[in-house]
């Protein structure tokens, strides 16, 4: 993929710790073009070259490594140890490589988790990805306990409402329903 990455209008080139930073400006910068990531390590270590993030409106939306190649396969080797040497890059969606290519597509939050550890940036990336990414969102939801159980307190609220409503509250059960173990 390297080698398919136009050259791009260079926006940032530095040393950083925090990949973080990097992806936060790339989403608010809306950014359509792409970042490399080198950690120091692979450097000095004379490795197979930086990892890519192929950004559509500030969205990760592909990642590629030489070593291990795409998808979110690639996003460990892009988060060496220590620093990494990061090029933010904007390029026209035209010269990048198709977003929806099935081998390098990388769930939009995924790079702040493993890259950043920041669950709040990936919500937010995740929050702002086009309208391709709805199982993204729902699998967030759903992974969230918390809200999963508010919506089933306000579900089961609404149903005694009704029931009550329509003269069939003795028909509801004081208990709660079985629950099937979540994998």
């Amino acid at each position: 993929m390297n080698d398919r990455l136009p050259a791009g209008r260079l926006l940032r080139s530095r040393v950083v710790e925090d990949p973080g930073a990097v992806l936060a400006d790339a989403l608010d910068r809306g950014l359509t073009g792409y970042a490399t990531f080198e950690p120091q390590g692979t450097l000095l270590a004379a490795e197979s070259g930086p990892g890519v993030l192929v950004f559509e409106a500030g969205v990760p939306r592909l990642a590629y490594h030489p070593r291990t190649g795409g998808g979110e396969a690639a996003l460990p080797a892009m988060a060496g140890p220590g620093p990494s040497r990061v090029e933010l890059c904007e390029a026209p969606a035209s010269a990048l490589p198709a977003f929806d290519a099935p081998s390098a597509s990388v769930e939009p939050g995924r790079p702040a988790e493993r890259l950043a550890a920041d669950p709040d940036l990936a919500a937010r990336t995740r929050r702002r990805a086009p309208d391709g990414d709805e199982g993204s969102a729902v699998e967030a939801f759903l992974e969230d306990e918390a809200a999963v159980e508010a919506v089933r307190r306000e579900a089961r609220a609404e149903a005694e409402r009704r029931a009550e409503e329509w003269g069939l509250a003795d028909a509801l059960g004081d208990e709660e329903p079985p629950r099937e173990p979540r994998e």
